[in-house]
């Protein structure tokens, strides 16, 4: 198999828009993806790091333990993993501005490193992964590899958890309803066009078979997709209430197409 290289430009396109512009509605962390509410009365940012503990417990992670973060956006996992749990962290990002700012967030803290680098170039031996929101922009063709670089880094007691976004599949599905309507494509076709570029949505057991097909035995499964209805609708408040300061940042055409998100 021919080798894959990392797909800088398609998510620095995304992510590269301007740090400044995602604290908006970011919390403090800058955690980049759904959040985990544990309690009605949790902030955005308690849920945020209660989701980022819920990841890093299903790693088994104990102190000393090498951990690779796939996809380690600003920082917030790797940052908790090392303070948190005493593991000594590579967070990998092909995000110029994430980069920087991890970089920055980390100080002088030597038991996480932070690197501008795809993980088809990472060959290291680690003791887990943990990979949040990344997936959807590896692209299908690259699942297999993908699985199969992870499992080779890894030891035969390894863990990796992957948090992604999925669509189902028909057996997963109510009755009545479809994986893909056009109401459904039609939003897709936007997200991919507007905003990830070359970002895909794919089906869970897409996802559990070429997991399976390398090697990893699924031990856990778990959906959050309402609470990352919540995070969202927190999102779009809190960007809505900054729309002058967005604007002002980007653009017009840019915050619309994020409030449509």
């Amino acid at each position: 198999m021919a080798k894959l290289r990392p797909f800088y430009e398609d998510v620095q396109a995304h992510y590269d828009l301007s740090n400044d512009f995602y604290r908006l509605f970011l919390d403090p962390t800058m955690t980049y993806s759904c959040a985990y509410f544990q309690r009605d009365d949790m902030t955005l940012e308690e849920a945020q790091v209660a989701k980022v503990d819920l990841s890093l417990d299903k790693c088994d992670l104990r102190p000393g333990m090498r951990l690779l973060d796939v996809g380690c956006g600003w920082g917030a996992t790797a940052l908790r993993a090392a303070e948190k749990y005493g593991a000594k962290v590579i967070g990998l990002t092909l995000s110029r501005n994430q980069h920087a700012l991890a970089l920055e967030r980390a100080g002088e803290n030597l038991n996480v490193e932070f690197r501008l680098q795809g993980w088809e170039d990472f060959e290291e031996p680690v003791d887990r992964i943990v990979s949040i929101g990344a997936l959807e922009h590896f692209r299908a063709e690259r699942y297999e590899l993908f699985f199969k670089r992870c499992h080779e880094i890894l030891p035969p007691d390894g863990k990796m958890m992957i948090h992604s976004i999925v669509h189902g599949t028909e057996e997963t599905l109510a009755p009545g309803e479809s994986a893909l309507d056009e109401p459904f494509l039609d939003y897709m076709r936007f997200v991919k066009k507007l905003i990830f570029p070359g970002g895909q949505v794919p089906p869970r057991e897409t996802i559990i078979n070429m997991a399976r097909g390398q090697k990893f035995e699924i031990t856990q499964l778990q959906s959050l997709q309402l609470h990352y209805a919540r995070s969202l609708d927190i999102w779009a408040k809190n960007l809505q209430a900054a729309k002058d300061k967005a604007i002002e940042m980007t653009s017009e055409t840019v915050y619309e197409n994020y409030m449509r998100i």
